[in-house]
């Protein structure tokens, strides 16, 4: 695709060209979206349109670099953007499926042993923005109940929680017997976010990291299983589910000011990363990264890492995934054409 837009003279200039691109990229996404404005306005509803004047379009043209632009240019609705991901294109819908029945199957034990036993979990979530981080959590939790396996996603920290200690707003969250508790992003905000937005301060970071390691490590003196996922995206990857949102009016809710903030902030992600793995990944207290290129493989090892840890009644689960499934060495091993 787009390779005969620059062809010819008096051709239009690079940036309208990039536009073109990202017309294309939208091409199949676009032809859905117009099918749902036409049924909307056939019902007398007003059609959509792109949250932040199209911020991300407008990124893909005209910011990002050549290399991604030139990817999601040519690349399919099932291709893998990530070369170095090693599978070339999603899991089958039939083998996901199968996969999907049989972890829904096992994390039914799951919960059904941690109720008897008076186990406590607590399962943290993070990654890049659009990694697939809810979708997930959705997947793992559809058939648990709820009232045992409770998902916290804490909004911004009042005026009041802002002069707490850092993390008592969690402690109040951590599981009880009987209970897995799954925080949907955590108290790694500090590590990440509030570094790359100047959220907190250089000492209140440095507070952070100082404390962190005994934190957790009074977590599992005291019995709790702590399970820390770490979901990996390329910046190919994020910019085309950025975009599906963008063009998605079922979807838009999920493009926020944060994620159009953060388009050009990938380098500064990757090193505020890179200083968290350095300074989180402990031996009583380590990562799990995920390589998310493809939602429905990632999902699988999600469920699967988390089957992993626990030697339940009945048991009947292989272990994830070992080519997208790793501690924080797997990031190191894609090197530069997976972060940057």
């Amino acid at each position: 695709m787009g390779k005969g837009k620059k062809a010819g003279k008096g051709a239009a200039s690079e940036a309208e060209a990039s536009r073109q691109e990202v017309d294309e990229i939208l091409t199949g996404k676009e032809t859905k979206t117009k099918a749902k404005d036409a049924a909307a306005e056939k019902a007398g509803e007003a059609s959509f349109d792109k949250p932040f004047d199209g911020a991300v379009s407008r990124y893909v043209a005209e910011g990002a670099p050549a290399a991604v632009r030139k990817l999601l240019a040519g690349a399919g609705k099932k291709d893998i953007l990530k070369g170095q991901y090693p599978y070339d294109t999603q899991m089958s819908s039939e083998d996901y499926d199968a996969e999907y029945e049989a972890c829904q199957l096992e994390l039914a034990k799951l919960q059904r042993w941690v109720r008897a036993t008076g186990q406590r979990a607590a399962i943290v979530f993070e990654g890049r923005d659009a990694a697939g981080k809810g979708g997930a959590i959705r997947r793992m939790t559809e058939n648990l109940n709820p009232r045992y396996a409770p998902v916290i996603a804490l909004p911004a920290p009042s005026d009041t929680q802002r002069t707490q200690w850092y993390f008592q707003r969690y402690v109040q969250h951590l599981p009880a017997a009987g209970e897995i508790v799954i925080f949907d992003r955590s108290w790694y905000n500090r590590a990440v976010v509030e570094k790359v937005f100047g959220f907190c301060t250089d000492g209140e970071r440095h507070a952070f990291f100082q404390q962190l390691p005994f934190f957790e490590a009074m977590l599992r003196h005291d019995g709790i299983v702590l399970i820390k996922l770490w979901l990996a995206v390329s910046r190919a990857e994020q910019l085309r589910r950025f975009l599906d949102r963008e063009s998605d009016p079922l979807k838009q809710w999920k493009l926020s000011e944060i994620d159009v903030k953060g388009l050009g902030r990938w380098d500064d992600y990757s090193d505020a990363i890179a200083e968290m793995f350095l300074k989180s990944d402990t031996e009583i207290s380590p990562w799990t990264v995920i390589l998310s290129e493809d939602k429905r493989r990632s999902r699988i090892a999600v469920m699967r890492k988390v089957l992993s840890m626990f030697d339940y009644d009945g048991k009947d689960s292989p272990p994830p995934d070992e080519r997208i499934v790793g501690g924080p060495r797997l990031l190191a091993n894609y090197a530069e054409t997976w972060e940057r």
